[in-house]
């Protein structure tokens, strides 16, 4: 459906603002004393709860990408360390059927 744009009288015009795309809802349950707990410090930081839970699942995703990155570079090092030239091939695929 998209987010609201603008509401005239009894008209509701919906759409997708540039540059935002829109992104899938998620159900949660949480105990009501902190979601209003986490309301009050959302205020406090001039921002929202959806916000933070947002900022909170974003950070948890990138959070493996270093760790990630790390592998990736160990794992081609151990290529360029311990890898072998094996030369040109000199053989065909039929040869490999004939012992």
């Amino acid at each position: 459906m998209g987010v609201m744009i603008a509401h005239n009288k009894d008209k509701t015009y919906y759409g997708y603002l540039e540059g935002h795309r829109p992104m899938p809802n998620i159900t949660l349950s949480v105990d009501e004393e902190i979601i209003k707990k986490v309301r009050k410090t959302a205020v406090d930081k001039n921002t929202t709860l959806t916000a933070m839970v947002r900022d909170y699942l974003k950070s948890v995703a990138e959070s493996d990408r270093p760790v990630r990155e790390r592998a990736l570079m160990d794992l081609n090092a151990s290529f360029k360390k311990l890898g072998r030239d094996m030369g040109r091939r000199t053989w065909k695929r039929d040869d490999l059927y004939e012992r």
